[in-house]
């Protein structure tokens, strides 16, 4: 699987992520600002003070997607070899006897879903410090993790390492 395909859709789903959050910051700045008329501002300074403080929110939000997006310009995820343990950059398949499901170990973006190169698939982003990436990192094909689950104990065999 081409990973830099991968890496370069993660940051374009960012990229959008920080577009939307610095509109929101705009929008919540300019209707804190000039959302309300002097007397309505004078009788609830509160709805400025929260629009106020979405603004900065969203900001840090901007501002904290933008260094997402710098760490991945210079992700450079390695080809794994055939039973190296998994590791930053890895594509893992998991099954829990039922169903199956695709992750790739990213440095940043978790939770974000990406399609595969031509559409083939779908895959979870998981990081380093989430559970599930956590769970995964150092073990091989064959090995099974238990991961937390939204408060449900899950048990996952490891099908596939690229």
């Amino acid at each position: 699987m081409d990973k830099q395909f991968l890496v370069e859709q993660l940051a374009e789903r960012l990229r959008e992520s920080a577009s939307v959050a610095r509109r929101a910051s705009q929008a919540a700045a300019e209707t804190a600002r000039d959302g309300a008329t002097p007397a309505e501002k004078r009788e609830d300074a509160r709805v400025a003070l929260e629009f106020s403080g979405l603004a900065k929110g969203q900001t840090a939000r901007a501002a904290r997607v933008a260094a997402e997006i710098s760490t991945l310009e210079v992700f450079r995820p390695a080809k794994l070899l055939p039973k190296s343990p998994i590791s930053l950059g890895a594509v893992v398949e998991v099954e829990d006897g039922e169903q199956g499901r695709t992750f790739f170990l990213a440095p940043v973006g978790a939770g974000i879903e990406l399609t595969g190169p031509g559409g083939d698939g779908f895959l979870s982003v998981v990081t380093p410090i989430s559970p599930i990436g956590r769970a995964v990192l150092g073990k091989r094909v064959g090995d099974t993790v238990e991961v937390m689950v939204q408060d449900e104990a899950r048990e996952w065999n490891i099908t596939y390492v690229e």
